[in-house]
């Protein structure tokens, strides 16, 4: 897959968030909540016109450039956010987490904004470059789309269900767009022509002729799969709160941040449970069974989704803002990484092979004239 060049001119007006945000942090009216929302609603909606005027020509050609123009912007500020709050840079975002978004100075919040502000503004800038030059951009898109559906899934809910609900401003219903246009973007994604493939007919045949034990890499991740699924089933129940001296022991001794208030782990670990683990059944059969053209556009998505969470979960459990008692304990680091790295790696792995050898997933050509003359014969 060729990557695009990243769009400079995209790149450039993201940069003025650093200005930007840095005067409106002295703005005295920011000091109230409601004035925090309108402001920002207000600064999106001259960010779109200032992008429609001046890429009219792009947008036509493909709305979602005017999308990853302004999260494009938006990843900038998140990641001024993030930055901000471990101390890095001071006096630009504070109005924002003070009276804005205040559970994005959690450790979640914190690692979700480094995310966005670094993977998502790298993808917006390679996808904007892409139809700069009209060229496809499916795969990047699709992996965005999962990465940025996961973090909504947990964020959303998490800010309402946590500690932190008593803690919803007027901005949080900025928030709303970020609901619809994920889902209009991932309509758009899905719906571009696919790359075409190399494999000839012959090599479709020849690939999904083979038995399990003649593809020993389908074979290797189909006991990822297996042994993924069984530990995303086991955290789970933890976080339902099973009362196996197992699920106990693991919650204590190795990751004690599924206990932390906020619910950011809890409802993390329930969309595994409830959206990757049946992907990871539908996955073990397309290994198995030839012709399931839908495994690799859903092997990207999966895999940003679990990018995006591992990165954030991974990140937030050992982060000072977590609470010393919900903190992974020293001892169990070197369990804690091993299993959470391989977890993100393996739907990874699992892309990688799609893409790279899909004649196995593409649906087997109809017979033509010269087999029909062989049968014969």
């Amino acid at each position: 897959m060729d990557l695009p060049p990243l769009a400079g001119k995209i790149a450039a007006l993201s940069l003025s968030a650093l200005p930007v945000s840095y005067a409106l942090n002295h703005v005295s009216a920011l000091s109230h909540p409601l004035g925090v929302a309108l402001m920002s609603a207000l600064i999106l909606v001259l960010l779109f016109v200032t992008i429609y005027s001046l890429s009219y020509s792009h947008i036509s050609y493909d709305p979602l450039y005017a999308v990853f123009a302004v999260f494009a912007f938006t990843s900038m500020v998140d990641l001024i956010i993030s930055l901000q709050e471990d101390g890095y840079v001071v006096g630009f975002m504070e109005f924002y987490t003070r009276e804005g978004e205040p559970y994005l100075s959690t450790a979640h919040g914190v690692f979700i904004c480094y995310w966005d502000g670094t993977v998502h503004y790298l993808l917006y800038l390679a996808m904007a470059g892409a139809i700069h030059r009209r060229k496809r951009y499916r795969n990047l898109g699709l992996y965005w789309l999962g990465s940025f559906i996961m973090s909504i899934l947990v964020f959303l809910p998490g800010n309402i269900l946590g500690k932190y609900s008593s803690e919803i401003r007027p901005a949080f219903f900025l928030t709303i767009p970020y609901i619809l246009v994920p889902f209009w973007a991932g309509m758009r994604v899905f719906n571009q022509s696919q790359a075409p493939t190399c494999c000839s007919p012959n090599l479709v045949q020849e690939e999904q002729r083979k038995g399990l034990l003649q593809r020993p890499v389908d074979l290797a991740l189909i006991i990822y799969l297996a042994l993924a699924g069984f530990f995303t089933l086991f955290r789970g129940l933890v976080v339902l709160d099973c009362s196996t001296d197992a699920c106990f022991v693991y919650t204590y001794q190795y990751e004690p941040y599924l206990r932390d208030p906020v619910a950011y782990p809890k409802v993390q670990m329930l969309v595994y449970m409830f959206y990757v683990l049946p992907f990871y059944g539908l996955a073990t059969y397309a290994l198995i069974f030839p012709g399931c053209s839908w495994l690799p556009d859903w092997a990207l998505v999966f895999a940003g989704a679990i990018g995006q969470a591992q990165f954030s979960h991974m990140g937030a459990s050992l982060h000072l803002r977590t609470p010393f008692t919900y903190r992974v304990p020293e001892d169990a680091w070197v369990c804690f990484f091993v299993c959470n790295l391989l977890y993100a790696l393996g739907p990874h792995l699992l892309a990688y092979r799609c893409l790279r050898r899909p004649a196995f997933f593409l649906h087997p050509p109809p017979p033509g004239p010269l087999a029909h003359h062989k049968k014969q014969h």
